[in-house]
C-alpha cells in the first residue's frame, strides 16, 4: 500500500512540474533556439546555426530530466561522412541524437515537420533535409539533396523504419538509407537508441524522467555489400539489435 502511495505521489508531483515548469520552459527554449539557429545560419553559416539545435536538444533533456549515456563514441572519425542509421522508438530520439551523438549531421525528416512554427523554418535554414514521401520520385529528389551534403565530414541521419515503434522492438527496415550508402560508398554508422520509449509514452507531452542511452557501433563498409544490399540492411539491423544486449 505504501509503495502505491509513493508511486502516486511521485506521479502527481511530476505532472505539476511538467505543466507548470517543463512545458513553459520547453516552449521558450524552442523559440529562442529556433530564432538563433535561423539567424546564425543566415548570417554566418549552417554550421553556426547547428550549435543552437544541439543546445535546444540538450536543454530539453536536462529539463525533462533525462540522463543520456553514450557508448562507443570512439568508433566515430571526425572527418568521415556517414549514413547514420538508428532505430526509432519515439519523438524523444531526436533530442538524444541531436544533443549527444557528438557528430555534425543533417536530419532527413518528413516534410510535414516543415510546418512546425519556428522549428520548421530554422531546420530548413540549418540545412536539414525534408523528404516528400507522397511518391517515389519526390522521395528520390530528397535523397539526391542528401547526396550533395554527404561530404567533408557532414553526415545524415536516417530512421530506416520510417516511423516510430513506441517500443524497444524494431519495425521492418526500408531500403533508402542503404541505397544511399551504396550509391555514394559512404560507411553506415549504426546507432542503437535505448529506453527512449520509456521516456516518451503515447499521448501529448506524455513524458517521464529517466535514463537512456546511445550505443554507437563500428561503421559498416558498404563496399563489402555492393552486389547484396539486402545483406547490408540485415547486418545493420543486427548491429542495432546487438546494442540492446550490450547495454
Amino acid at each position: 500500500m505504501s509503495k502505491k502511495l509513493s508511486v502516486s505521489w511521485w506521479y502527481w508531483f511530476y505532472q505539476i512540474y511538467k505543466w507548470l515548469i517543463f512545458v513553459p520552459l520547453f516552449l521558450i527554449n524552442s523559440l529562442i533556439c529556433a530564432i538563433f539557429a535561423a539567424l546564425f545560419s543566415i548570417l554566418i553559416s549552417p554550421g553556426a546555426g547547428d550549435f543552437w539545435g544541439k543546445a535546444w536538444a540538450k536543454i530539453t533533456c536536462w529539463l525533462t530530466p533525462v540522463i543520456v549515456k553514450v557508448h562507443g563514441r570512439h568508433h566515430i572519425s571526425p572527418k568521415q561522412s556517414y549514413v547514420i542509421v538508428a532505430n526509432h522508438q519515439t519523438g524523444f530520439d531526436i533530442f538524444m541524437l541531436y544533443g549527444y551523438l557528438g557528430i555534425y549531421f543533417k536530419w532527413i525528416m518528413k516534410k510535414e515537420l516543415r510546418k512546425i512554427p519556428f522549428i520548421g523554418f530554422a531546420s530548413e535554414k540549418v540545412g536539414h533535409i525534408f523528404i516528400d514521401r507522397t511518391s517515389p520520385r519526390n522521395a528520390m529528389k530528397s535523397l539526391e539533396e542528401a547526396r550533395k551534403k554527404l561530404t567533408g565530414g557532414t553526415s545524415v541521419v536516417i530512421f530506416p523504419e520510417g516511423t516510430r515503434s513506441n517500443s524497444e522492438k524494431m519495425r521492418p527496415f526500408k531500403r533508402g538509407a542503404f541505397k544511399l550508402a551504396l550509391d555514394l560508398q559512404r560507411p553506415i554508422l549504426p546507432v542503437t537508441i535505448i529506453n527512449s520509449w520509456r521516456i516518451k509514452r503515447r499521448g501529448f507531452m506524455n513524458i517521464v524522467p529517466g535514463r537512456a542511452a546511445l550505443v554507437i557501433h563500428p561503421p559498416i563498409d558498404p563496399t563489402d555489400f555492393t552486389d547484396n544490399p539486402e545483406a547490408l540492411m540485415d547486418n545493420t539491423r543486427k548491429a542495432i539489435e546487438k546494442g540492446n544486449q550490450i547495454h
